[in-house]
């Protein structure tokens, strides 16, 4: 199931890189290859309770009366026009609408599922929006699924190129989720180095895996591979949730990272593996992206993948790139699953 609303097109930041034209792209494209197999769906709007699940009732009203004034702007980064509360009501109700499809009592529901929205969601903290974000969207879908679900375990992989700050500060104190993060560093937003853990219960559960500028795909899926996927194992999630951002595109304009269309293809087979493995559901939300013809069709080619029969995992030709053996070495305490076997 795909879901996607009209209002992500009327949150109007003009020439911003955050853009209507990124939806326009990705929808044409899914079009053309028949939305890859999935249902397209409409959002219902995440309702304010649900939103203030996350967030402060000061964070919600001040992003729906900036909208209520004409909008403005709420940094250099972040933009507020007349109808961006409406899509990002959507866009919280897209990632809410994936948790309730994958996780409802019908037998017939779907295995995987995409909210394809804007605007992103994963910098935006509690009570600070940032980043091109208003709403942190897989948080409030992540909240949700336990709030209305009962899960205790949702695992939040974020492949976009830039670290979720927001994400990683709204459960650092939680074991409820485990959020890790592949990203350039340094890279805005500056946070999302290794000793960034969590806090308290949530000791350990923020797993940050930075990677150099001009990372390609042999980095970021071994870096999946062997590191993110031996701690899920470990974790036993009870859903899966990604943050699917494409800036680590080789062809984006805001990183330098050389993902590949076909990178991020495999990226997403790995996950979809993991969710088999495990036999759990696996959803998808929108997040960053801003090389719009690239960025669609990384999004298909993930789509794609995810509706198909899982692909055989990757087998390793060579050595492991010295940012894998590092990130190994110092998760090896806490996870020891990350341990290569001897």
């Amino acid at each position: 199931m795909l879901l996607r609303h009209p209002s992500s097109l009327r949150h109007d930041t003009g020439s911003h890189p955050e853009r209507a034209a990124r939806i326009v792209a990705i929808e044409r494209e899914l079009e053309a290859r028949d939305w890859c197999g999935f249902e397209a769906r409409e959002s219902p709007p995440a309702t304010v309770e649900q939103l203030q699940a996350v967030h402060p009732p000061s964070h919600v009203e001040r992003i729906r009366a900036l909208a209520a004034t004409g909008g403005g702007a709420i940094d250099a980064d972040t933009v507020v026009s007349a109808g961006s509360w409406e899509a990002a009501l959507h866009a919280a109700g897209g990632a809410i609408a994936v948790v309730d499809a994958l996780l409802g009592e019908d037998p017939a529901r779907p295995r995987r599922a995409a909210s394809l929205h804007r605007p992103p969601g994963h910098h935006c903290e509690t009570a600070q929006p940032m980043g091109f974000c208003l709403f942190n969207n897989i948080a409030v879908a992540a909240r949700h699924a336990r709030d209305r679900h009962g899960l205790q375990r949702v695992l939040i992989v974020d492949w976009d190129v830039h670290h979720g700050n927001g994400t990683a500060e709204i459960f650092a104190g939680t074991d409820e989720v485990l959020f890790c993060s592949i990203h350039e560093h340094p890279l805005y937003p500056g946070t999302g180095l290794p000793s960034e853990r969590g806090h308290g219960a949530g000791e350990g559960f923020t797993v940050n895996l930075p990677v150099p500028g001009g990372s390609g795909d042999e980095t970021w899926t071994a870096m999946v591979e062997q590191v993110v996927l031996p701690i899920a194992r470990s974790y036993a999630p009870q859903l899966i949730l990604v943050s699917a951002g494409y800036d680590a595109h080789e062809q984006d304009p805001l990183a330098t990272c050389r993902v590949s269309d076909e990178g991020f293809a495999a990226i997403a087979g790995s996950v979809d593996r993991l969710a088999d493995e495990l036999d759990v559901p696996l959803g998808l939300v929108l997040e960053g992206g801003y090389a719009v013809e690239a960025l669609a069709r990384s999004v298909a080619a993930t789509l794609e993948v995810l509706a198909g029969p899982s692909a055989a995992a990757p087998v390793a030709t060579g050595p492991r790139p010295p940012v894998v053996e590092r990130a190994i070495a110092s998760l090896a305490g806490r996870w020891p699953a990350v341990m290569p076997p001897v």
